[in-house]
């Protein structure tokens, strides 16, 4: 090939194109994690989270607080504490009320699983444990009215007291319905969110008349 002696390769010849690799500017947050931080803050970081979206309950409005960063201690201390009050709550059981904390800690989470894949079915957007964050936290005002039920029946079970408990339950059941139903309305499809709203309501409706049916041993 005599005709490549010709050709010199010490010309500046162009090069089309980016050869040069970007490096972006380091922040020294991003070498932080929880890893890095102390037990005290990570935990005390939890506890806000949790009692933000114990706030978001009590003034529910159509919100995706509850569904960006969804988390189960919530709802799990809620049932853990609701199934305590009401064991022991037979009057003719002679065992240790042992069951009925089984009982309600089982109802509480089955059938917030069933309505979770009852949503999913009918083509629900949130996620599965979204789902039962929510539901889960929308427990809180029948605690409370289980709270006030318990405080009740200490001055006795007569008229009076169940008229009370019957408007407290009654309040507390809405409000944990409507508030379930509006932190999850828009993740169902407008012409779906009766059948979605429909297994809510029962789900709610059996814990109340759990805790209004409640007696004392």
């Amino acid at each position: 090939f005599p005709g490549l002696a010709d050709v010199s390769i010490s010309q500046d010849i162009p090069v089309e194109g980016e050869i040069t690799v970007p490096v972006g500017s380091h922040s020294p947050d991003e070498d932080f994690s929880t890893l890095d931080e102390p037990v005290k803050d990570t935990i005390m970081r939890d506890l806000k989270a949790v009692g933000k979206k114990f706030v978001h309950v009590m003034y529910p409005r159509k919100s995706s607080a509850l569904l960006r960063d969804w988390d189960l201690w919530g709802p799990l201390v809620l049932c853990v504490s609701l199934a305590l009050m009401l064991q022991g709550g037979s009057a003719d059981s002679k065992d240790d009320g042992g069951p009925q904390f089984a009982e309600v800690f089982v109802i509480i989470w089955f059938g917030a699983v069933v309505i979770t894949l009852n949503s999913k079915l009918l083509g629900g957007t949130i996620s599965f444990f979204q789902s039962l964050c929510v539901l889960g936290y929308c427990v809180m005002p029948l605690t409370v009215a289980m709270l006030v039920c318990r405080l009740v029946l200490l001055a006795g079970a007569g008229t009076v007291s169940f008229i009370i408990r019957l408007i407290v339950v009654g309040a507390m059941f809405a409000w944990s319905t409507l508030a379930s139903t509006a932190f999850l309305a828009d993740s169902q499809p407008p012409n779906r969110k009766a059948l979605v709203v429909y297994p809510i309501f029962l789900f709610y409706f059996v814990i109340s008349w759990m805790i209004l049916t409640f007696t004392p041993q």
